[in-house]
Formats: C-alpha cells, sequence, structure tokens
C-alpha cells in the first residue's frame, strides 16, 4: 500500500473533505498538522511547489492534490490508482 500523507489545519473544513474521501477509500493516511507544528508549513509549501493552503495531499513522496483536485481526481476515476502507487518518485 502507498505512504499517504495530507497537511491540515483542525478548523479547516476542505480538510475535513479530504480526510473523509481517503477514509471512505480505506486506506490510512499520516496526518500533519500544520497549526500545531509551524514548520511542517513550511515543509508543505516547498514539496507542493509552492502551494500554501491545506490540505495538501501526498502519495509515496509525491503531490497529488488539494482537496478540490483530489476529488476531481475521484470523479473520474483516477484516485484509486493515485492511491495504490507504490515505490520511489
Amino acid at each position: 500500500m502507498a505512504d499517504i500523507e495530507i497537511y491540515t489545519s483542525p478548523f479547516c473544513p476542505f480538510c475535513h473533505r479530504a480526510k473523509a474521501l481517503l477514509k471512505t477509500k480505506g486506506v490510512t493516511f499520516k496526518e500533519i498538522d500544520v497549526m500545531m507544528s509551524p514548520g511542517k508549513r513550511a515543509e508543505m509549501t516547498e514539496r507542493s511547489h509552492g502551494r500554501e493552503t491545506v490540505p495538501q495531499v501526498f502519495v509515496d513522496g509525491r503531490h497529488i492534490g488539494d482537496c478540490t483536485e483530489i476529488h476531481q481526481m475521484d470523479a473520474a476515476g483516477k484516485l484509486d490508482a493515485a492511491l495504490k502507487l507504490a515505490g520511489p518518485v
């Protein structure tokens, strides 16, 4: 199974929607709270090539997008395949 990470903040409705979608897919993920660990926001911004908003989702170290993008991937039937990626980026 893929290594999935999601950068979030506690009061973000988009973060809750993104996590709910991932949960419906039955995948486990590591949640990284940028509010409790401020340095993690800078890390997220660098890893996502300048994106500063949460959530940002990574699969096996590869940035796949924010809440809107992962929902669009799901609607297009592409999210399941992206969540099963394995190996180095």
